[in-house]
């Protein structure tokens, strides 16, 4: 990180008595946690504050919530929920800007592993700092440590964020095997800082229960902001500042997909900011046409400016509707606006936005046909794929103690990775186990009516953790027979254990 985060604030508000270790700590930096009550974002901007943990899973509900039909698009639902990056740099998920200053960053990438349900898992060997290849955070940890992430929407929080402070950034919750041994968390930003000469206030929001505090950064460079972790729940980046601010944006293309031989597209134009992208990917998927993303380069090459006004070109003409917006970050926003482009007859064209007062080319594309058609020809087989062998192709990534699992649990004829009617499978429920923390026995007895001696004698015979978690959540399954399903666990464990099992089991229902 390559500047320290200038504190501008005074007047902070008091931060509660739970959080004293965190305003001890926070002395020695230039200000300390805000602490902001719980808000509800207007119906047009976003929806009401969150109320106890699982109700954070709700965000990604609809990501869960797909058809079948859907769900064979496997692959291309892959490539949209990416991050727009510019993974050739292999140092920032962002692309270089010509305004902004270069780093000659130190820390090695490492690719993690893709759970259900939109969440990661890193596995670190040791002492470190690490920089995830996918969504561009950076960890440093203290020793060899499993951290388990995943990328959240910014609009079910919009009523947590208030003026002078905007979105800079994505939005994450992370966990972490041992809490303790993640020191630090860098999140990247969607901003151009220009060559150094801007002075933005940075700090992150902390969402913790019903409420949240915005808390310092420690510093911030091209294309991070750090923070020393104080706990774990959702933290994403803020930003102040008394200059216009400039976005590094992105153009997202969809084309409809129905037997009409007419052309309708959506254009979104958004920061590249992770979460706003995850967020149109989903209201692409759950409206009420079918579309399908084009992949055109997306990242703008012009600065994207609050409040400035763009008008979207086409060449041939077509209908274009609005012909000119006003660029605003809608991170917070539910409701994500698009410009739609329709031609009644098919043929190849080229779409450029541009920035109304200078003329200047912000974003250029050339469609054709050929980016579509093979797709139109090729749907109805694709829906024909099962998803079942689709899966079975990642059973060779499985852990040893996965392996491990499915030999134990053979007789049962749960097969590991293809559904036995409704029924969690074995690798379903190792990726629970997996999520469980060190309160998995309490968790057991009080929510899943395990009794103590079952888990005593699983202990006896068991040395590993992970697979004493498996098979008593296997236990559990044996037991409740038919009814040993995602939807019955998680109706179970919904108020007790953490959001990311709740999102999990949720995405197990989709399957």
């Amino acid at each position: 990180m390559s500047r320290r985060c200038p504190e501008p604030d005074s007047g902070i508000e008091s931060i509660s008595a739970d959080e004293h270790e965190l305003e001890t700590s926070c002395e020695e930096s230039a200000g300390c946690a805000e602490e902001l009550p719980a808000g509800a974002g207007s119906s047009g901007s976003g929806s009401g504050s969150p109320s106890s943990s699982s109700s954070s899973s709700s965000e990604d509900d609809s990501d869960t919530e797909e058809s079948d039909t859907r769900r064979s698009d496997e692959e291309q639902e892959k490539k949209e929920s990416q991050p727009v990056c510019n993974e050739s740099d292999g140092a920032d998920c962002l692309p270089h800007c010509e305004h902004c200053r270069k780093e000659n960053a130190q820390r090695e990438q490492v690719t993690p592993r893709r759970l259900s349900g939109g969440q990661y898992l890193m596995k670190l060997d040791a002492e470190g700092t690490y920089e995830c290849s996918v969504t561009g955070l950076i960890f440093e940890v203290t020793k060899a440590v499993t951290i388990n992430y995943s990328l959240l929407s910014w609009s079910k929080y919009a009523g947590l964020v208030e003026p002078p402070w905007v979105v800079g950034g994505p939005l994450f919750d992370v966990r972490c095997e041992v809490p303790s041994a993640l020191t630090s968390i860098a999140f990247p930003h969607s901003l151009c800082l220009g060559d150094g000469g801007s002075h933005p206030a940075f700090k992150v929001l902390h969402i913790k229960g019903a409420g949240a505090a915005i808390e310092p950064s420690t510093d911030f460079s091209a294309s991070h902001v750090r923070w020393l972790v104080s706990s774990l729940s959702p933290v994403g980046p803020l930003i102040r500042s008394e200059e216009p601010l400039l976005y590094h944006g992105a153009v997202i293309l969809y084309k409809a997909i129905d037997d009409d031989p007419s052309l309708l597209f959506r254009v979104y134009v958004a920061t590249n900011n992770d979460s706003f992208i995850k967020d149109i990917s989903r209201a692409v998927k759950h409206s009420k046409k079918k579309f399908i993303k084009i992949d055109k380069p997306p990242v703008c090459q012009k600065l994207l400016q609050n409040g400035k006004r763009y008008r979207l070109i086409c060449e041939p003409e077509a209908e274009i509707t609005p012909e000119e917006i006003e660029f605003v970050d809608g991170s917070l926003l539910k409701l994500k606006s698009y410009i739609e482009v329709y031609f009644e007859k098919p043929d190849d064209f080229t779409l450029s936005l541009v920035e109304l007062d200078s003329d200047a080319v912000v974003w250029k594309a050339k469609l054709r046909e050929s980016d579509w058609i093979h797709y139109d020809q090729n749907k109805n087989e694709q829906t024909r794929i099962p998803s079942s062998v689709k899966r079975r192709k990642s059973t060779n990534s499985f852990s040893e103690e996965e392996k491990h699992c499915s030999k134990k649990q053979r007789s049962n004829n749960y097969t590991d990775g293809i559904k036995s009617g409704s029924l969690l499978t074995d690798r379903q429920l190792m990726v629970i186990a997996k999520l469980f923390g060190v309160e998995w026995k309490e968790i057991a007895i009080e929510c899943l009516q395990m009794e103590m001696k079952d888990i005593q004698q699983i202990q006896a015979n068991e040395d590993e953790v992970n697979i004493q978690k498996f098979l008593m959540l296997s236990k559990w399954r044996d037991r409740e027979q038919s009814n040993g399903t995602a939807q019955a666990l998680c109706n179970s464990l919904r108020e007790k254990v953490s959001y990311e099992i709740v999102q999990a089991l949720e995405g197990f229902l989709a399957e």
